[in-house]
């Protein structure tokens, strides 16, 4: 079954959305770890790396934490999968640098980046809201396996300038940032709660259901769900 949405725009999320988590998990994870000491040591005076540092140190309750006492912290939300803005945001550092290297490519799923450009040639708007830091997102979406798609994209959202992905204010901020009315937005994730959050907000949200993926046994509740982005039929609002 097809699902027909009329909307301005489309605010997507990654993990299990359009890319597998398993990349994320078994790629990018570990490329992070392995870097978080050196970053810690040679980047402490870099302003980005200052402000999460200083944000892992209230975060643990600990002011005067040394390098290794936060990278103790970030391994430890690494092992419980935890949202932690900083933690994005050191991972993004280390993930943009990989990217520009060439260590790294970005992962989406093969129905996705055709239907992206579709819903953009026919004058929708494209967002991202992840947990990933903004940098992060760029870097991934410069980096794909089909080239830069940052074109496609009118804006990024993540847990620091939008705020935590199962609060519905998250989702009202996003509306007013981008001037959009709540009505004519859809969000595409994997996660029930953040589904949840974004239809309190007013928005059309749709589960996409990936088998393999975390959350596919759990479903999507008593949201629409679709397999595939093509499953998606998505026209520009004329209102």
């Amino acid at each position: 079954m097809t699902l027909r949405y009329t909307v301005d725009a489309v605010v997507l999320d990654i993990e299990g959305t359009t890319s597998a988590t398993g990349f994320v998990v078994d790629v990018l994870y570990p490329y992070a770890r392995s870097r978080f000491a050196a970053l810690l040591s040679e980047r402490s005076g870099d302003p980005e790396v200052a402000r999460a540092v200083a944000q892992v140190r209230e975060a643990i309750g600990e002011p005067e934490a040394d390098a290794v006492r936060v990278e103790k912290a970030l391994n430890a939300w690494l092992d419980e999968d935890r949202k932690a803005t900083p933690l994005k945001i050191l991972q993004g550092v280390i993930w943009s640098e990989g990217f520009a290297r060439g260590d790294l490519v970005a992962h989406f799923y093969d129905d996705v980046v055709p239907e992206l450009r579709a819903w953009h040639s026919s004058g929708v708007r494209l967002y991202v809201y992840s947990s990933g830091s903004v940098a992060a997102q760029r870097s991934w979406f410069t980096h794909s396996p089909e080239g830069d798609l940052t074109s496609l994209l009118s804006g990024l959202y993540d847990t620091e300038n939008a705020g935590p992905k199962q609060e519905a204010e998250s989702y009202r901020r996003i509306a007013g940032s981008t001037g959009i009315e709540p009505a004519k937005l859809l969000f595409l994730s994997d996660r029930p709660g953040e589904l949840d959050a974004a239809r309190t907000a007013g928005w059309h949200a749709v589960g996409v259901r990936r088998p393999g993926e975390p959350y596919f046994e759990q479903g999507v509740g008593d949201h629409a769900a679709a397999g595939t982005f093509d499953e998606i039929t998505v026209s520009r609002s004329t209102s």
